[in-house]
Formats: C-alpha cells, sequence, structure tokens
C-alpha cells in the first residue's frame, strides 16, 4: 500500500514494512540508530568525500535582499549549522535574491571554508547557461563553486557540456541535475543512464515515493550522488497537517526519535540510495 493511503501514526510493524519496502532495513541503522556525538556523513561515490546527510534549503526563506532584519537571523541559522558541522547549503538562481543572500552571509561570517555551495543553472541555450553560472559565482562571492545542477532538466544536453568545462578548469566541483516532480523522473532516469552525473537532486518522502521506482535505485547503480528536496511532503510541510499534532508513537525512540520531523527525515535517510 503507498503511504498515501495510511493514516497517522503508523505501528511499528507499519513503518517497519514501509522501510521494507524502500529497500532499506539492512541500510537502517546509520540513519535510525540512537544517536552519538558525531554527525552522519555519507560517500559522494564520485569522490569518496564524506558529507553530513543533512542540509539547508534556500527557496524562499533566503530570499530576503539586504534587509538586516531579515538577515540577522538566517545568519544565525547559518552560525549554527556550521558550528555543529552541517556544511551543504542549496541554492538556485530561480529563487530569486537567495544565492546572493547565502554570499553575503557566508562572508560575513566568514565560513566559506566550511561550507559546501551546490546551486543551479537554468538556461536552454549555452551562452545564456554560461552567463547564469557567471552571476552565481559572484552573487556566492566565490572562484570555486562546490556543486552545480542543471535545474529541472532545462537544457540539460547543453549545460551539461558546460558543466563539464567548469569542472575540467577546476571552478566547480560536482555536476549534477534535478527535478522535482515524480512524472519527471522517467526523464530524469534517463539522462543520468546516459551521462555522468555526479549528484542528482529530487522530491522524495514519506508520502511521495515516486523516486522509489526506478531512479534511486539507477543512481545507485551509477554511483551517483542522490540530494533530496521536499522532505516533508510535496506541499511544504504537508505531512505535518496531516500527523495534525498526533503524539509520536512510543517505539520512535527505538531509533532516536523526538519529533515528526526526526521521523520524516529518518525515513528518507534510511534508503542506501539517499546521500
Amino acid at each position: 500500500m503507498s503511504t498515501h493511503d495510511r493514516s497517522m501514526p503508523l505501528s511499528r510493524g507499519d513503518f517497519l514494512k514501509v522501510l521494507g519496502g524502500a529497500g532499506a532495513v539492512a541500510m537502517a541503522g546509520p540513519a535510525l540508530a540512537a544517536s552519538s556525538n558525531e554527525l552522519i556523513k555519507r560517500v559522494i561515490p564520485a569522490s569518496g568525500e564524506k558529507i553530513p546527510v543533512i542540509g539547508l534549503g534556500t527557496s524562499r526563506v533566503f530570499d530576503i535582499g539586504n534587509d538586516p532584519a531579515e538577515q540577522a537571523p538566517r545568519k544565525e541559522v547559518l552560525r549554527a549549522m556550521t558550528d555543529a558541522g552541517a556544511t551543504l547549503i542549496d541554492t538556485a538562481p530561480a529563487y530569486g535574491q537567495s544565492e546572493a543572500a547565502v554570499g553575503t552571509l557566508v562572508a560575513d561570517l566568514g565560513i566559506r571554508k566550511k561550507v559546501f555551495f551546490a546551486t543551479k543553472v537554468g538556461q536552454e541555450s549555452k551562452e545564456d547557461g554560461i552567463a547564469e553560472n557567471k552571476e552565481s559565482f559572484k552573487a556566492l562571492r566565490t572562484d570555486m563553486i562546490d556543486l552545480i545542477q542543471i535545474h529541472n532538466l532545462i537544457g540539460w544536453q547543453t549545460q551539461y557540456k558546460v558543466l563539464r568545462d567548469l569542472k575540467a578548469q577546476g571552478k566547480i566541483r560536482y555536476v549534477g541535475i534535478t527535478h522535482y516532480l515524480s512524472h519527471a523522473y522517467d526523464d530524469l532516469s534517463d539522462a543520468i543512464a546516459k551521462e555522468k552525473f555526479d549528484f542528482v537532486q529530487l522530491g522524495y518522502s514519506f508520502s511521495d515515493r515516486g523516486a522509489e521506482k526506478r531512479i534511486l535505485q539507477l543512481a545507485a547503480d551509477r554511483g551517483t550522488a542522490v540530494m533530496v528536496n521536499r522532505t516533508f511532503g510535496a506541499r511544504r510541510a504537508s505531512q505535518f497537517k496531516k500527523a495534525g499534532g498526533k503524539p509520536l508513537p512510543a517505539w520512535a525512540k527505538d531509533f532516536d526519535c523526538t519529533s515528526w520531523g526526526q521521523f520524516f527525515l529518518k525515513f528518507v535517510l534510511s534508503h542506501p540510495a539517499v546521500t
């Protein structure tokens, strides 16, 4: 049964069945075990580099411009994040002023060496893609971006070549491709089957499991790191609404889970293909 058909809360048995359906029970230990003081990290297959499993998204919430009152709390988020050892910040030119806000705050905090910049390019033509990439470097105030991803498959055959050139020049470290809607996952799968992408970013959650049909296993087979967005549901925070303030089942304590937010994230991370 799809989790779309389930009501909250699940029994312990139902949850383990869901994990089994995701092919994850054998790999659940690192994501679900009792906590330690060390951040959980996973390997980027293309390089062997390890990266913390939780990153920071910037769509909408960092589209704030130069307003000091808006910048201050976000600066504290970035400070706390990097103090705790997390690294990845995901942004995009399509997110309004988010790239520039991230670049400004990271520079102000002096934490560039502590962060993993991931942004995107969303243009059809080679020339427009090159121009957008240049603006990303400027906005993020850096001469090296860790990861640039082709946004929602836009012009992907063209932009793949542009990004491979940037990687060869040492200006970026990884090349990726994205789409957040499951109806596009066949096209997304075809792209990563055809070309060697270091990352694929997609939507995957307890209530939206379309990625399990093909692309997660394909990414694992191809050695492609998987970055997941919309981990709390297809609509923002929709799973929290479905939980409706209900208490967590008592057995959630068995895998160090004390909130619905942890519960939903641990489900996503229980899939062995997720980076």
